[in-house]
């Protein structure tokens, strides 16, 4: 297949991409927040008298200012737009100042005079959990009997991992421009990975029906789950000013400002008890699995779920019993990140593994394919869903021999015995991970193509190009359905009045969703292409022999009948005919995904789509005095299936490899009980 490459990359590497910053908007305010310089407490007074004497200054609001909710929260209404007596985090907004310039606004701030009588936070899960901070009941899934399978079990021990929190580092900061319209109507650009969710919750805080906000979003300077609901509350913020002042306004976060106020990946404390066989087979595992929640619900307890649902990870453990609880403290409400939960419990379940392995002083290799799941068998998900399509072998066996495993095995232990300070390791690593939203509704997608006069197309789908391709494998798509040449089709800005009720891009389902949306939507108008064509040839030869709907073809940019040849026309023609013929060039497609049905209440079911499976041996050396760690080498191997773009999906497996490893090595998350720049 010829290689396609990023549908924006020419824009990219000559800065012509048009991000939000990067629109053009006359009379536009810029619009800052002033927030808490502690992390719990009661709001006893405020005085924004000076502040509003500042030049350039048109507007400083209150939380008595917001006609609507005064609520970001999408789940449940547990975070305020704007603080109205407590506050939760560091940074929580209390006032919004719309001004000429970014420094005017920073001089009113200074202006403002806020008393906040400080209280004890709680910033740990450990400080939580004596406070008994459980944002919901603790959850429970069990399958056999690991209480007493423990307790007979031949080798057993407990343990704990604690695992840290991650900051997203998108390139581009939360940000969005907000321009009201006529009576109601708010047009909201952001840089969101969720624009539905974004125009529920701005019409809920200016007290307006949906149809009255818009939101479009064309691309974003990475996401990484970070924009599937933080960016709400830019875009809240900026429509509360812009309705207010009745003038556009954005708000750009720097980079100082977004790591203070907005989630991060949830930091965990896992504890496990184990118990396994003389030969390194897993009996049973019970494992209780918390999560630091920050300051509001959020997505947390959906990511804990994804964390009970991959607390297995790619092992069979016949009987396990997963305990999950969220729990609440004084940070930014920690949120959606790469992974969504996944990562932090699959790390306990790897850490399980390696102590096996040690306790049984055996390569952890051994222990981790002989635990594999099953093809034929021990193939049931601790929730009961079968493991259908088990690539683990393939790729282990495939994986073993290119990375020369067991040679480099040899080569490290002869290293480590004649190396004092120098030290290296190796492991084999597996994932299975599934891919569906654990929120089942949100296992939907739709699309709206249209198709001009010309033979060029425009597609509009509800999902977000947030740098990982989506747009162009869209754009691959649509061609090859219509087929046509890449360069006909165009994949339009995401925007909720072309495609409404759209769910979040993330879960790893943007292609799979839109794609079939889309796909959708193109068999509709392929249909009509089929019929009309087929009864225009037929009419050109006079009835002499009669073209049948099922034997027209699209290919090549021409619309023909393969059973008699000579019957062609461009594709731009055939447009050209349906529109003459009063047929309508634009279609919409749905899509939802079949036979997803776990069920909460049992905590059994099928939770996702399918599984897919990937892998990575890495060669690690560690200075055991200075604490130096370098990565020697690193080989993964992932089935994709048939890949709808290589170029993209390498990159995209290349660049995730880096931002775990960046979490696990080198990044690491501390807070404080106030802001210490003040």
């Amino acid at each position: 297949m010829e290689k396609v490459f990023h549908e924006s990359a020419t824009y990219h590497l000559t800065g012509e991409a048009i991000y939000l910053d990067d629109i053009p908007q006359a009379n536009v305010l810029i619009g800052h927040l002033v927030g808490s310089k502690v992390a719990k407490g009661k709001i006893v007074s405020t005085n924004i008298t000076k502040a509003l004497e500042v030049k350039g200054v048109h507007a400083i609001l209150s939380h008595k200012d917001v006609v609507g909710i005064n609520n970001l929260g999408t789940i449940v209404h547990d975070e305020e737009a704007l603080a109205v007596n407590e506050v939760r985090f560091v940074g929580q907004p209390i006032f919004l100042i719309a001004a000429q310039t970014k420094e005017q606004a920073i001089e009113a701030e200074k202006l403002i005079e806020i008393e906040i009588a400080a209280e004890i936070p709680i910033l740990t899960i450990f400080e939580a959990i004596v406070a008994d901070a459980k944002v919901q009941p603790t959850r429970t899934m069990k399958t056999g009997d690991a209480e007493n399978i423990l307790a007979l079990s031949e080798n057993k021990f407990s343990g704990s991992i604690e695992i840290g929190g991650q900051e997203h580092w998108y390139l581009e900061t939360q940000a969005s421009l907000c321009i009201p319209g006529e009576g109601n109507e708010m047009k909201v650009i952001s840089s969101t990975q969720n624009p539905t969710e974004v125009q529920m919750i701005v019409a809920e805080n200016l007290g307006v029906s949906l149809h009255e906000v818009e939101v479009e979003v064309r691309r974003l300077g990475g996401g990484f789950g970070g924009k599937e609901t933080n960016a709400h509350h830019v875009a809240t913020w900026a429509a509360i000013l812009a309705k207010h002042c009745k003038q556009p306004v954005k708000i750009k976060l720097t980079r100082d400002e977004d790591q203070k106020i907005t989630g991060k990946r949830h930091p965990y404390f896992i504890e496990y008890k184990v118990g396994f066989s003389q030969e390194g087979i897993i009996q049973a595992i019970e494992i209780d699995i918390h999560s630091n929640a920050g300051s509001a619900r959020d997505l947390s307890m959906s990511i804990l779920e994804r964390s009970m649902l991959h607390a297995e990870n790619a092992y069979f453990v016949e009987n396990m019993t997963i305990k999950a609880t969220a729990w609440k403290t004084n940070l930014p409400s920690n949120t959606a990140f790469r992974g969504f939960g996944a990562p932090q419990s699959m790390a306990a379940m790897e850490n399980i593994i390696d102590e096996i392995a040690s306790f049984l002083s055996v390569d952890a290799a051994e222990i981790r394919y002989k635990n594999f799941y099953g093809v034929e068998s021990r193939n049931t998900t601790p929730y009961g869903q079968l493991v259908s399509n088990n690539r683990l072998y393939s790729i282990w066996n495939e994986l073993i021999q290119t990375s020369d495993y067991y040679t480099r095995r040899k080569e490290i232990q002869r290293f480590n015995a004649s190396n004092n300070y120098l030290k290296k390791g190796l492991a084999i690593t597996p994932v299975k991970f599934g891919i569906s939203f654990t929120t089942s509704f949100l296992n939907q997608a739709g699309a709206l193509v249209n198709i001009y006069t010309d033979g060029t197309v425009l597609v509009n789908h509800g999902g977000v190009e947030m740098g990982q391709g989506l747009f162009t494998k869209m754009q691959q798509i649509a061609a090859l359905e219509l087929g046509v040449s890449l360069e006909k089709i165009k994949v339009n800005a995401t925007n909720t009045s072309k495609v409404p009720n759209t769910s979040p891009t993330a879960a790893s389902s943007g292609s799979d969703l839109n794609g079939a949306a889309v796909k959708a939507a193109i068999l509709t108008l392929k249909e009509r292409f089929q019929e009309t064509i087929a009864n225009y040839f037929t009419e050109k030869n006079k009835g002499k022999q009669i073209s049948e709907n099922k034997d027209i073809i699209l290919k090549n940019n021409l619309v023909f009948d393969w059973r008699n040849p000579e019957r062609e026309i461009t594709f731009a023609q055939a447009a050209t005919i349906l529109r003459l013929k009063q047929v309508s060039l634009s279609a919409t497609g749905f899509y939802r995904t079949p036979n997803i049905n776990f069920s909460r209440e049992t905590e059994s079911g099928n939770a996702f789509h399918y599984f897919a499976f990937g892998m990575a041996v890495s060669e690690v050396s560690i200075d055991i005095l200075t604490g130096e760690c370098v990565i020697e080498r690193a080989d993964i191997l992932h089935d994709v299936g048939e890949s709808i773009n290589s170029n993209i999906d390498i990159g995209q497996i290349e660049g995730a490899f880096v931002q775990g490893l960046g979490w696990v090595t080198s990044e690491e998350m501390k807070y404080n009980a106030k802001d210490k720049k003040n």
